[in-house]
């Protein structure tokens, strides 16, 4: 019986050779698959793009028809401008892709050609100077030949101008060498938007709530018109841009050992209807125990709100998670889950919330005066948002000190309390009936009183979830602006600019000013000291230089 015989060969050099011509089938098959998908949203752009011009074509012709086909068209304004930003972050992935692989031509989409910038608005010319020599052979004498202009749409706060970026090009008398400055970087690769102009897009977007076809409305009044799809491109490409600072924030989150974690809803586009899909918060804050390490917020999106996506977005992840009792986040804490089994912290604002609306006296009498039906006023919902009030009386007064000290005044403090309101919930329950609305209250908490009361075990941990809420007040509040995502990849685009924008926010940092100065120097600063430009870093960047 013959042996069987290995392909892969024993000489070291044999096998460097093997592996470089792996890579390089890895590479160009990486390129063929950026170039497809590349051309997929483009040409999915495209047809959205004409679906939009014949419904404007038939409303033109048949004349205005019902509130219902404005709203349509509305839809499809903003389904289309989300294509168009996935076709230009496709477009730019195929291109880095391409740049790895000597056979692959990158795929080029076809734009619609852009209107040159309006006359009126002013021009400012940045001259890049020619060198005093001639670089190949040290002469003097050189001749001017011509100059290269490149322009550059820039924004000042309600004043708008054209950067003319000047490139001198020079002949050599003596070499005939020809020799220009290399031309300025733009965020967007042949891109015309200035970072500034870039920034006021995504934060007038996603943190003013103002869709692409809005501000578009309000640049054409402002004499500078540009299309959505025009501002969608710039988008898209911004957003990729900015990925790894989204990357650097989800590492410096997923380090954390305590997170905040909430989701709420966000409709998104689909066949004939919307869909339900669901933007995910993960929120580091270690302020209130007076934490060294600077807060943030970390953003995820999803189709739906099964439990594999918290599974997925802390598969790495373990320590102590403060949640609203989710179903989903249940396998987390698993004392067989890999690498840890995540502790779970319970919200107290949440329980509070069940028996307030049972107690809300003063909202009984709002209701009752104006002819609706007011709902019964329980004692006993009412003694237990004191009871828990009493808590919350002990966090004020703890609130930014160190866990230490925190938890040897619950210990002090809290303690007591919540002995005393365990006993009392479970007498209360057992007056009352199964399927009584203050049992069902009573039983949130009592069925998860190891999560309830593990802030009296760890200093670290709060009493409420507050600040995922606060982080996720942004969507809710964009809702009624934007209505639903236009398609899972916007949702997830929205996902990238929302981590970036509260993060910032978090910090006490304006977003549209770090992030103007972000794109300005993100292409040219060094990888290893990306750091520089996270939110916390740049406040005290800007600091040191202003003193």
């Amino acid at each position: 019986m013959e042996a069987a015989v290995s392909p892969v060969p024993d000489d070291v050099e044999a096998l460097k050779a093997l592996l470089a011509t792996a890579i390089g089938r890895a590479d160009e098959a990486e390129a063929k698959l950026a170039n497809a998908h590349a051309r997929a949203s483009a040409t999915e752009a495209m047809i959205a793009h004409l679906k939009l011009q014949i419904a404007k074509l038939r409303r033109e012709q048949y004349g205005l028809s019902a509130e219902r086909t404005r709203r349509l068209l509305e839809q499809m304004e903003l389904s289309l401008e989300d294509l168009e930003g996935d076709a230009a972050q496709d477009d730019l992935a195929a291109e880095a892709a391409a740049q790895r692989s000597a056979s692959v031509t990158p795929f080029e989409r076809k734009k619609p050609s852009r209107k040159p910038f309006p006359e009126h608005l002013p021009r400012e010319r940045v001259v890049i100077p020619a060198p005093c020599a001639c670089p190949a052979c040290g002469s003097s004498r050189l001749s001017k030949l011509g100059e290269d202009v490149t322009e550059t749409l820039e924004v000042i706060p309600r004043s708008w101008k054209v950067i003319q970026t000047v490139r001198e090009k020079v002949a050599c008398r003596d070499c005939e060498l020809i020799t220009q400055p290399p031309a300025p970087f733009h965020v967007v690769p042949r891109g015309w938007a200035g970072p500034s102009f870039l920034a006021m897009l995504l934060f007038d977007k996603y943190g003013q709530h103002q869709p692409l076809n809005r501000q578009a409305d309000r640049f054409a009044r402002e004499g500078v018109p540009l299309s959505t799809s025009t501002l969608a491109d710039q988008v898209g490409a911004a957003a990729f841009a900015l990925m790894p600072l989204y990357r650097r924030i989800e590492a410096h989150v997923l380090a954390a050992e305590r997170l905040h974690g909430d989701d709420t809803t966000v409709p998104v586009m689909a066949k004939g209807k919307t869909d339900t899909a669901r933007l995910w918060v993960y929120v580091r804050d270690d302020r209130p125990f007076a934490g060294a390490d600077p807060p943030a917020a970390l953003f995820h999106y999803s189709r739906d709100r099964r439990g594999e996506h918290p599974r997925a977005h802390l598969a790495s992840w373990s320590g102590i998670l403060q949640d609203d009792a989710y179903g989903g986040y249940i396998e987390l804490y698993a004392p067989t889950r890999m690498p840890a089994p995540v502790l779970e912290a319970g919200c107290f604002a949440h329980a509070r919330r069940k028996f307030f609306e049972l107690a809300d006296v003063e909202g009984a009498a709002r209701r009752k005066s104006r002819g609706e039906r007011a709902g019964m006023i329980y004692p006993i919902a009412l003694e237990a948002v004191q009871r828990i009030d009493a808590l919350f009386d002990v966090e004020r007064a703890i609130n930014g000190k160190h866990a230490g000290e925190r938890l040897a005044m619950r210990r002090e403090l809290s303690a007591p309390l919540v002995t005393e309101l365990h006993a009392w919930l479970t007498t209360q329950l057992a007056k009352l009936s199964r399927n009584h609305d203050l049992a069902k209250a009573i039983n949130y908490m009592l069925r998860r009183w190891d999560a309830f009361t593990r802030f009296l075990e760890d200093g670290r941990v709060c009493l409420t979830n507050n600040a995922a809420e606060r982080g996720l007040r942004c969507v809710p509040l964009g809702r009624k602006a934007w209505l639903f995502c236009g398609s899972d990849r916007g949702g997830e685009r929205a996902a990238v600019i929302y981590t970036l924008i509260q993060t910032a926010r978090l910090n006490d940092v304006d977003p549209q000013a770090w992030l103007a100065d972000v794109l300005a120097r993100i292409a040219s600063h060094p990888a290893s000291r990306l750091d520089d430009l996270l939110p916390w870093n740049w406040q005290t960047h800007r600091a040191d230089i202003a003193a």
